[in-house]
């Protein structure tokens, strides 16, 4: 059942109205649950603080000043799609909550344009329309972490290192675009988080030249606490609203949809908003945050701005791969990890090793549940040792863990699958 079917039509103004009222709620959260002066004085902290992880704007702006952070930068860029002249897609929805959810701790107003112009430069010099690469421009912002780093050298006026951040934020957005083209051919696909993988890469290289020039940058682990009852019913309420209205007309042909989206495996490329229509979008959404803020509590973590920011990233990739049916083995995995390994699931790094795990969910939705056992039991140990190459600089830290993981688990899997496979070509030693 495709999106024609759909009981609902929207105009693309109103499909984009509709997406800004998301962060629109956070912006009102935001203002309700803190003064306006000490919203701008917790936004000027923010700025200056590093980002690098984890880094919890909660903590360091204040919960308005976080909310509204990161309502204001998702506003932004849902309007520089929509001022491209670009139609909505599951992307403009997946960069959309990865944008809210990751500038409640390491994106802000000022760290991440640097890296979108770099972008814009690359599009003007192949001689093509920014449109075909704003959205890896808005995933690429994962190493604002970088700029605000450069910002504060020491040892180096203001002015300059101004000018040397955006110089690094510049080619970080110029080299984005060829390197995630590349690395989707590594793991095709069962990685959902790609750009995060080329960021890793990239991060790897940049925190490697700083260290080479006796940059370092110390161990961070700034983590809000006892919030969970005030960010429980905030989500639990929108969450809500996305099922009410994903429902609201139509059920049943919602509901067929929605069973038609539990059944595809959600590979990289998937469009659910293109194939079905944003209510069973909606629908599915609602559904996925419910389960995985369910969880987060289940296993006794906080919600805070990093866990949240992992609760949207799930919702965001509703739209493009993610389900109910492959997102809950990957997750189970980590969750099996934790009791065999030297390490708590309420541990920070571990938490959100759960949530951002789920970058895996194109393996359990190909393979099965075993297999997503497996992918998210392989990927809580890497997730939590790889950052260590880049410092933290790279916010989807679990891209390039997920990335590895399917590059090293899926040739297996298929292997094992198809008897009669066999390596192929003239192997390098």
């Amino acid at each position: 059942m495709k999106s024609e079917k759909s009981p609902i039509k929207l105009t693309r103004r109103q499909r984009f109205l509709l997406l800004s009222a998301v962060p629109l709620y956070f912006v009102l959260a935001g203002f309700l649950l803190q003064p306006p002066g000490q919203i701008i004085a917790g936004i000027a902290e923010i700025f200056r603080q590093p980002d690098f992880l984890i880094t919890d704007y909660l903590v360091v702006g204040g919960i308005g000043a976080a909310f509204v952070n990161a309502g204001f930068l998702t506003l932004m860029s849902i309007a520089i799609i929509y001022f491209l002249n670009m139609d909505m897609t599951g992307h403009t929805i997946t960069s959309s909550f990865l944008m809210l959810g990751f500038s409640l701790f390491g994106k802000n107003l000022i760290n991440i344009w640097a890296i979108l112009a770099g972008v814009f430069l690359y599009a003007r010099y192949h001689k093509t329309s920014v449109r075909r690469y704003i959205y890896v421009g808005l995933y690429g912002t994962s190493l604002s972490p970088i700029i605000t780093q450069v910002m504060q050298l020491p040892g180096i006026p203001l002015a300059g290192s101004f000018l040397l951040s955006i110089c690094v934020g510049i080619l970080i957005g110029f080299v984005l675009p060829p390197l995630s083209t590349h690395v989707h051919f590594a793991h095709k696909g069962y990685s959902l988080y790609n750009v995060g993988f080329a960021s890793g890469i990239i991060a790897t290289v940049i925190v490697s030249l700083f260290r080479s020039f006796g940059i370092e940058t110390a161990s961070r682990q700034i983590w809000y606490t006892g919030g969970n009852r005030l960010f429980a019913g905030l989500l639990f309420l929108l969450f809500g609203i996305m099922i009410f209205f994903g429902l609201l007309k139509g059920p049943r042909q919602v509901l067929e949809c929605y069973c038609s989206i539990l059944k595809s495996s959600g590979i990289s490329g998937t469009d659910y908003l293109k194939d079905y229509g944003h209510s069973p979008v909606m629908l599915n959404m609602g559904i996925n945050g419910l389960f995985a803020t369910c969880f987060v509590l289940a296993v006794g973590g906080e919600l805070n701005g990093p866990t949240i920011g992992g609760i949207f990233t799930i919702v965001g990739f509703s739209a493009t791969g993610k389900h109910l049916r492959n997102i809950a083995p990957i997750m189970l995995g980590v969750f099996i990890g934790s009791l065999t390994k030297e390490w708590a699931i309420t541990d920070p790094s571990p938490m959100l090793a759960l949530l951002f795990s789920t970058t895996l969910a194109p393996v359990a939705g190909e393979f099965g549940i075993i297999a997503g056992l497996l992918a998210g039991y392989l990927h809580s140990s890497v997730a939590l040792n790889v950052g260590i190459v880049y410092g933290g600089m790279n916010l989807y830290n679990n891209g390039f863990a997920g990335g590895i993981v399917a590059i090293f688990l899926v040739p297996v899997i298929q292997s094992i699958r198809d008897r009669q496979a066999r390596a192929k070509g003239n192997l390098s030693l």
